[in-house]
């Protein structure tokens, strides 16, 4: 299963009124039992209302951004708007990262944001979701070192802070023999000052796409070894100039290009995912990382943004946070947290009444789980997800894909 419920505490038959399990569902025929367990699974803070800066959420459960690379030609069509729809009973939605451009790409079949035609299929998806009363942010994404020349125009080098080829993990692109799948990424070229500043704006330009497409808001992938985790990491960031060096200047890029998106579409539409400490697709611990996420954690102290989304890779890398940065970073930014990372609806919930996040995001859950909220708030047992159809398009793009039923369905 992907998540088990943990058993219901019922006082229906303990003289000494003390809650006892009921997991073998043994109170279920006594009086009260069908309140109790409304109280258990409906009444928790995980499934109440939430102002997302004016933006009206009807619980606190997040569907995380999850690739899932069902677009051949790089433009969503009805069936990403049936799968997004599927799942609108969440309070928020995060698409699946669209690169910002052909550059930014890392990976096959993932629609993008930067032309008309990505206009014209996304605001299928939001029209869908918005018809079902739920809403939706865009993932606004650059992958840097995280591509092929496969995939880049003119079968070029990606770019990245530096030169550091990512040589412990792959891609989705094409092989040798010009057949799709999992490449090591190709030896990147450090980015012209000139074009870090080209990359901003590329975001800006993705950021107003995407509010012309009917997004209620956009989020700066900032996380997952990246484009932005590129620069911050002194490891990977060797470069001389503005954008490289001190803390201050590392951060330069991810900070300018926030404050340029917010100025452009207005930072109640403006958030970021980061991925303190992350460790996936080759990213390794480098000299001053403590002092790197506390800046930025003050620095995004300054800033008013829809939400900060942090991923923490901890759960799956088994490399602890530093002690406090979580209640740290809680102290020091005001507005919406949302967190990603190994929840189950009961750590969610012990999460939010410790008031260490606002809004919790579930990834891998959602891909058979259309109904997730409605599953966690009933008590009903999780659908398990087909691993081997989470990426691709060959054969039927709806297989694991919008074919999971809801639980009434079933």
């Amino acid at each position: 299963m992907v998540g088990i419920l943990p058993p219901i505490r019922c006082l229906c038959n303990s003289s000494a009124r003390r809650p006892v399990d009921d997991t073998a569902g043994l109170c279920k025929s006594l009086p009260g039992y069908s309140f109790l367990f409304f109280v258990r699974y409906t009444m928790s803070k995980l499934f109440t209302p939430y102002n997302l800066s004016g933006l009206a959420l009807k619980n606190r459960v997040v569907m995380a951004p999850m690739t899932r690379t069902r677009t051949m030609n790089d433009v969503p069509d009805e069936v990403v708007a049936l799968y997004y729809a599927q799942r609108a009973s969440a309070g928020l939605l995060i698409t699946e990262g669209m690169p910002v451009s052909e550059e930014g790409r890392g990976y096959l079949y993932t629609p993008g944001i930067y032309n008309d035609e990505h206009v014209q299929g996304w605001r299928k998806v939001t029209q869908a979701v918005h018809a079902k009363g739920g809403r939706i942010f865009a993932q606004l994404w650059h992958v840097g070192r995280m591509s092929h020349v496969s995939l880049q125009p003119g079968h070029i080098a990606p770019v990245s802070a530096g030169t550091v080829q990512a040589v412990n993990t792959t891609v989705f692109a094409l092989t040798e023999s010009g057949e799709p799948g999992p490449v090591v990424p190709s030896q990147p070229r450090a980015l012209e000052t000139h074009e870090v500043k080209r990359i901003t704006a590329d975001f800006v330009h993705s950021a107003r796409l995407a509010m012309e497409a009917g997004f209620d808001g956009v989020e700066i992938m900032a996380a997952n070894g990246f484009i932005f985790d590129q620069f911050l990491s002194s490891e990977l960031n060797t470069r001389t100039d503005e954008y490289g060096g001190s803390v201050e200047n590392r951060q330069r890029f991810l900070l300018e290009t926030i404050d340029a998106v917010a100025e452009a579409v207005g930072n109640s539409h403006v958030a970021v995912r980061l991925s303190p400490f992350g460790r996936i697709y080759d990213l390794a611990p480098y000299e001053g990382e403590e002092q790197t996420w506390s800046a930025i954690t003050d620095a995004l102290g300054q800033r008013e943004l829809a939400y900060v989304h942090l991923y923490y890779q901890p759960v799956y890398t088994k490399a602890p946070l530093p002690e406090g940065f979580r209640r740290r970073f809680r102290n020091t930014f005001k507005g919406t947290i949302i967190a990603a990372g190994g929840f189950t609806r009961d750590i969610a919930e012990q999460a939010l009444e410790d008031d260490e996040l606002d809004l919790v995001a579930f990834g891998v859950p959602y891909i058979a789980n259309p109904d997730l909220v409605e599953r966690m708030q009933n008590g009903w047992p999780l659908a398990e997800s087909d691993r081997a159809t989470y990426y691709g398009v060959s054969g039927s793009p709806e297989k694991g894909y919008t074919d999971y039923p809801v639980w009434q369905a079933q």
